[in-house]
């Protein structure tokens, strides 16, 4: 593998709703806490401490917009985390490969 893996990062987008929330960002252009509880199955203050999750991880930054706060992905740090799961994809596809490898060898072995 490839780099370290971001614990908080990985643990921040665990959640189904922060991961519905980065959807509806990227779908929209951004968003605020209001437009976001509208279209989504928790209160306003739940989107909003999942926003807070969100931004100490840097997924998502925000902007004043008059009374409200538009939030909106950064993209270098999504891609860093899409980077981060292609890697541990990779590092588990050659685990199973020698496992498949070594079952198939003792399977030869029990037959001969």
């Amino acid at each position: 593998m490839t780099g370290a893996i971001d614990d908080d990062l990985w643990s921040a987008v665990g959640d189904p709703i922060r991961r519905r929330m980065l959807d509806l960002l990227l779908t929209d252009g951004g968003g605020t806490a209001t437009t976001l509880s509208e279209r989504l199955p928790v209160t306003r203050q739940a989107v909003t401490k999942h926003l807070g999750v969100l931004g100490r991880v840097g997924l998502v930054h925000v902007t004043p917009s008059g009374r409200e706060r538009l939030y909106e992905v950064d993209e270098a740090q999504l891609a860093r985390a899409v980077a981060q799961l292609a890697s541990v994809g990779a590092a588990w596809d050659a685990r199973l490969q020698r496992i498949r490898r070594i079952a198939e060898t003792i399977q030869r072995s029990r037959k001969s």
